[in-house]
């Protein structure tokens, strides 16, 4: 083999002269050599070059000795070398030595620390350091020390591997060698391998039992690279039971960190509980490391503090599902405890490597340097290979990933190759391949960092499907950083639903609407994809299609309108129309059939933070908004969709409604929840304590509805329709003020009766978990599921971030924990129903470049648990076959119903739309009079507009298993 290295000051690259085995992906490129085609595009030859392994930071917190306000400690954590941590100048100076304190909140076996300089300049550029670890805080333990250069490059350590909770940067002089006094700090993060294995050529292993003949399976079959077979304890004949064990005596000592455990090919003889033991004679043995691994087909690993040692064992003490008294494994490594970073590999389809200009090696992408970049290859070549185009890291071990952190090309003016499309998958073996994220990128500068759930996965591939400007056939990237699970997050029950792909925009999603006539998702932001405020009479906009996974981005212009915090409702027609908002007197219209935006008439009274209700006649009812236009008497408007005009109405006061927010009117008219009823009446809910009707015919009319219960003012917490014909509401959460409050988990129904009459309302007790900022979802079946949030009533913040859903059970009054969620969903996120009976939930930020990770550029799909069977496998679903009629309902006329097997119940759920977590679109139908059975069902519709408000609805029917159909949409008016 034929091979070339050289060392740089991050990265050792090998390049060996041989094809890799890939995945085949079909590009449309032409033969370069005939030019004919297209043919398939070779991929590059396999390029192994060190990364970094940097430990996810969700959760972490950090410390300072001093800080410069503004420039506090917790700018070294937001993933954006925009901000920094500076000590304390002014008005004090505050004297050097200066230390940061990283609290990652749970032990991990870390060997390394990065730390990138501020990125303006080289002010306070840090010189001599060290850097320590500890884990209670107290008691420190150095493992680097040295001089940082006075520039901008990001600085690494590596050290032995070791646990740790904490870790301590100590500033000891600047670089700039000028006597200064303060430091600053751009980054930091913690590395967690990739740590080799070891060598196995010189290993002598013994077992206390192997199977024999005819069916062997030797103890070197954990040794052979081949995952396929693999060392069993004797089952043929005598069948000894546990504990069992594997000594591995590796002919001299060395530094160890870990040992990697890959099960068998069945099932049977996976490990479960195990403990770890070293010897420097192979007789006297020391404990090291004990646990119980999962039974399930990942690989498992054991980690501990590097220990220099010739004899490790692994005793198994049981079988992970109780099946018998095997043990067994296909392949048992040792991980190399040395300071040596292993190295990964990765293959692109192409990369150039032939320009005297420009450098385009894929390996660029992992060398911890912005400036470089991979690019496909462009020069040359008489057509340059066009997408799309993939680039696959080989991580060379399996870890929980669970992100990837993209850094398109930085060169000034030039934004060539960025990726607009693209796919994200996961492998363990480098042929199975499983999509994990999918999207489109926005044509920028700017980090892109994609989360998912955390899987185990030696191999990431991103394939890129688009250029995110259309400016040719190749693709860039800068810097490309798996992203490794360190989340202290507990594991869900097997039945609390499971997370689905990420779906990635070129904005901060902060309102969707539910589009009837292709169920796909539109979604906007602002002015701009991630900041709001200008008003220059735009917004970002993006489509999602959920059948093809593609996301489409459109910048809206012609309606001269920044929709930014409006009123949203569907109207009977299916149209979108949205209120106020920035453009405060503005209402613009999205219609489905062409995909466009138009202008409607201006209201009367300019607003944001408005919230409007589509009516039992099909008109429009909208009241408060003193975010936008003037402060105070935003009264109740109504809006003719047919004649397109806004009317006042002046018997319908904004002033019953308010909360007693510390902000005063600014905040106390916000985000109404208003429920449509008969004869065109609007019953509000809070979030004031105070409940109302209003009546909307005419001047309008106001009816005071009580008090909801004992609770106070839950300012952005939420009320869903959960059985519209029941008239029962489920309002959850909320906070006193508007901010800096503290929230509450209280919960209650709410009975509607007659319009303007007092309803009933019924304390609930508690959910799990205090929360505002949240959104909730109607299900189905009748549940409520409880997404997001926060703990305490600020803004801007993931700081205390609610990760778990809850779900609401209306039959038994109670909320049960669900799968938590690995993205943050706060201040200005999202969540609906989509007509396949999963829920999208996304966006959260758009505070700008200075708040990082934030602005959650992306969405989720949950599945709740009815799409399971007990045992995790997804649940057959019933199947809508026919209907008739098979659109066009009238109300209280019947629908028949084909599937193609037995039901028990439908219900109707209305098409959505939401932002600032209210949705007042959303309601469920239960369709409580069918008759037939088989496979035959007719379903009467309610007669009641008060009850089916006018517009498109998703049609579920739902088997005795609970599992709903995917719907069937239909018009009702």
């Amino acid at each position: 083999m034929l091979g070339l290295s050289f060392v740089t000051p991050f990265v050792l690259l090998t390049y060996l002269a041989h094809q890799t085995t890939a995945s085949t992906l079909r590009l449309p490129s032409r033969d370069i050599r005939t030019g004919t085609g297209p043919e398939q595009y070779l991929p590059s030859n396999p390029v192994a070059g060190t990364a970094f392994i940097q430990l996810d930071r969700a959760g972490w917190t950090v410390t300072a000795n001093s800080f410069q306000p503004g420039c506090e400690p917790r700018n070294v954590l937001d993933g954006t070398g925009g901000t920094w941590w500076e000590s304390e100048f002014s008005p004090t100076m505050v004297p050097l030595p200066h230390n940061i304190v990283i609290d990652m909140k749970n032990s991990h076996i870390i060997n390394g620390f990065r730390m990138l300089p501020r990125q303006d300049g080289p002010s306070g550029n840090i010189g001599q350091h060290r850097i320590e670890t500890s884990l209670d805080g107290k008691s420190w333990t150095q493992v680097g020390s040295g001089t940082y250069a006075n520039n901008q490059a990001r600085k690494t350590t590596l050290f032995p591997s070791r646990r740790a909770q904490y870790v301590r940067l100590t500033a000891l002089s600047t670089a700039e060698g000028r006597g200064y006094q303060y430091v600053t700090v751009g980054e930091i993060h913690v590395i967690s391998g990739p740590k080799p294995t070891l060598p196995r050529e010189n290993w002598k292993v013994t077992v206390d039992s192997e199977n024999p003949l005819p069916n062997q399976h030797r103890a070197v079959e954990a040794t052979d690279v081949v995952s396929t077979t693999y060392w069993s304890t004797q089952f043929d004949g005598a069948t000894p039971g546990f504990p069992h064990t594997f000594t591995i005596n590796q002919g001299s000592a060395k530094a160890v960190s870990g040992l990697t455990y890959l099960g068998p090919p069945t099932s049977i003889g996976r490990i479960g509980q195990y403990t770890i033991q070293k010897s420097t004679d192979g007789t006297t043995w020391t404990p090291v490391v004990s646990g119980t691994w999962a039974d399930d087909a990942n690989p498992k690993s054991a980690g501990f503090d590097a220990i220099t040692v010739q004899y490790i064992r692994l005793t198994a003490l049981s079988e992970a599902g109780n099946r018998g008294p095997i043990a067994a494994a296909a392949e048992i490594n040792l991980v190399d405890g040395s300071r040596q970073a292993a190295a990964f590999t990765v293959t692109v389809d192409s990369e150039e490597t032939t320009s005297a200009t420009e450098d385009g090696h894929a390996i660029n992408a992992l060398d911890g340097n912005p400036a470089t970049f991979w690019i496909t290859k462009r020069n040359n070549i008489a057509v340059p290979p066009g997408y799309p185009h993939f680039f696959r890291i080989d991580m060379q071990a399996s870890y929980a990933v669970r992100g990837l952190s993209y850094v398109p090309r930085q060169t000034p003016g030039n934004k060539e190759g960025n990726i607009g499309q693209h796919v994200i998958e996961t492998s363990l073996d480098g042929n199975t391949w499983t999509p994990v994220a999918r999207g489109t990128w926005e044509d920028d500068t700017q980090t892109k960092v994609v989360n998912w759930r955390g899987v185990q996965a030696r191999y990431l591939r991103l394939t890129a499907v688009t250029e995110a400007g259309n400016r040719g056939p190749w693709a860039c990237a800068a810097e490309l950083q798996p992203i490794i699970q360190s989340s202290s997050l507990s594991p869900a029950p097997e039945s609390a639903g499971q997370w689905g792909e990420t779906i990635n925009f070129p904005l901060v999603p902060v309102a969707a609407a539910l589009i009837p006539s292709t169920s796909e998702v539109v979604v906007w932001s602002a002015w701009n994809a991630d900041f709001f405020g200008d008003g220059n009479g735009r917004t970002v906009t993006a489509t999602y299609n959920p059948s093809s996974g593609i996301v489409t981005q459109s910048i809206v212009t012609n309606t001269g309108h920044d929709m930014f915090c409006p009123g949203i409702s569907l109207t009977k027609s299916g149209l979108i129309v949205v209120s106020g908002g920035t453009n405060a007197e503005k209402t613009s219209i999205y219609h489905p059939d062409t995909r466009s935006w138009s202008s409607a008439a201006n209201m009367i009274l300019p607003r944001g933070y408005n919230s409007q209700v589509t009516l039992s006649n099909g008109g429009i009812f909208n009241i408060g908004g003193s975010w936008s236009g003037a402060r105070g008497g935003k009264n109740g408007e109504y809006y003719d969709p047919v004649a397109n005009t806004w009317s006042l109405r002046p018997g319908c006061p904004v002033a019953p409604i308010l909360t007693d927010d510390a902000e005063g009117i600014f905040r106390s008219d916000n985000h109404a929840w208003l429920f449509a009823r008969q004869n065109n009446s609007v019953f509000q809910a809070g979030p004031s304590k105070n409940m109302n009707w209003f009546t909307t015919d005419g001047q309008g009319t106001t009816t005071p509805a009580g008090t909801r219960g004992n609770d106070n003012h839950a300012m952005n917490g939420n009320a869903v329709m959960y059985d519209a014909v029941a008239g029962k509401i489920l309002t959850i959460g909320g906070s006193a003020n508007y901010v800096n409050s503290y929230t509450t988990p209280n919960a209650h129904i709410i009975t509607l009766g007659a319009p303007n009459t007092k309803p009933t309302v019924t304390a609930i007790g508690s959910a799990h978990y205090a929360r505002t900022l949240h959104n909730s979802v109607v299900l189905p079946d009748g549940k409520v599921l409880i997404l997001g949030g926060t703990n305490y009533a600020k803004l801007f913040t993931d700081d205390t971030a609610i990760l778990y859903p809850e779900l609401f059970d209306p039959a038994t009054n109670s909320f049960t924990v669900m799968a938590p969620m690995q993205i943050p969903r706060t201040y200005h996120s999202v969540a609906m129903l989509l007509a396949d009976g999963t829920v999208f939930t996304g966006g959260g930020g758009l505070c700008g470049l200075g708040c990082g990770p934030i602005n959650h550029y992306d969405a989720q799909i949950f599945r709740p648990p009815y799409l399971f069977n007990g045992d995790q496998t997804p649940a057959t679903r019933p199947k809508i076959l026919s209907m008739n009629p098979a659109k066009e309902i009238k109300l209280g006329s019947g629908i028949t119903v084909t599937m193609d097997g037995p039901v028990n119940r439908f219900s109707l759920v209305r098409f959505g739309s939401v932002t600032h977590s209210v949705n007042t679109d959303q309601r469920r139908v239960p369709l409580g009079s069918v008759t037939g059975g088989g496979n035959a069902y007719q379903v009467l519709v309610p007669k009641d507009p008060g009850v089916v408000v006018p517009g498109w609805w998703m049609l579920f029917a739902i088997n005795t298993q609970g599992t709903p159909s995917v719907a069937a949409t239909v018009h009702i008016q």
